[in-house]
């Protein structure tokens, strides 16, 4: 068994595309219409049959409670791995991504959090 796809609940599922896919860099793998909303898949860039990432429209009653709850207590709803998280603080920062917290080492790692200006806090990781 292994993870094939992994979802992120948006509360808006055009604007969420062009921020993974335009600010943060991930590449679209499938955009199929489902009525109202849509099977909207990205794929890290590089790794075109990798783990998907779904934007699931924030369409069912317990989404919205769920995800405000988590950002107003300041909790990732998903964490992402790169290589150097000063450099992609410093690259996201000049694109006008708003962190909620710069780059920290936090035991093994060095971690920064920021908003995904549809609904979640994200954090990116780096191994150190």
């Amino acid at each position: 068994m292994k993870i094939v796809i992994t979802s992120v609940v948006v509360d808006d599922q055009a604007k969420a595309l062009a921020f993974y896919r335009d600010v943060l860099g991930f590449q679209l793998k499938h955009d199929i219409a489902m009525g109202e909303h849509r099977w909207l898949t990205l794929t890290s860039p590089g790794d075109p049959d990798g783990v998907e990432l779904l934007l699931e429209p924030d369409a069912h009653p317990a989404a919205k409670p769920f995800t405000s709850a988590l950002k107003r207590d300041g909790i990732p709803f998903t964490f992402f791995g790169v290589e150097d998280v000063h450099a992609e603080y410093a690259r996201l920062s000049a694109l006008g991504v708003q962190f909620t917290r710069p780059p920290t080492v936090a035991g093994p790692v060095t971690l920064a959090v920021f908003d995904d200006t549809c609904g979640n806090l994200i954090q990116i990781v780096q191994q150190n």
